[in-house]
């Protein structure tokens, strides 16, 4: 019995399709674009004139705040007091880029003055503040 036929005479006609010379044609055709592909990404050199850049906003300075174990508030290395820091906060807030603030606490510090600085910088309109610690302090 013959593969593909629906009947069991061998003299019938086989109607499967031949498909070698399908993939010799498309062989071809794979080597004819491997062939062509080089050619029509041919570029042109262009001498480009060659421009800087600067950027227009430039990034405001940090604000350092420490507080120690004790309570005592410092701005950028400079001791304060509270009322002096809410009226840093509130001109540091009206800079058009407005600056970050960056709290580093002792790890001893009570919590209650963290909190009345981060009230105070709230209140004041400063919007960006970054907790700085240090993981490996024991």
């Amino acid at each position: 019995m013959a593969m593909g036929s629906l009947s069991d005479n061998d003299d019938d006609f086989n109607p499967e399709i031949n498909t070698t010379p399908l993939v010799d044609v498309m062989l071809v055709l794979l080597i004819i674009f491997i062939i062509t592909i080089p050619v029509i990404n041919h570029t042109v050199k262009i001498d480009l004139p060659q421009a800087s850049n600067q950027p227009n906003e430039s990034k405001p300075d940090n604000i350092n705040l420490a507080i120690d174990a004790q309570g005592k508030i410092f701005w950028n290395a400079d001791q304060i007091d509270m009322e002096q820091l809410k009226l840093r906060i509130e001109t540091a807030a009206k800079h058009a880029p407005q600056p970050e603030l960056h709290l580093r606490a002792e790890r001893t510090t009570q919590y209650e003055t963290v909190a009345q600085v981060m009230a105070a910088a709230q209140a004041g309109g400063l919007t960006k503040i970054g907790f700085i610690t240090d993981p490996e302090a024991k």
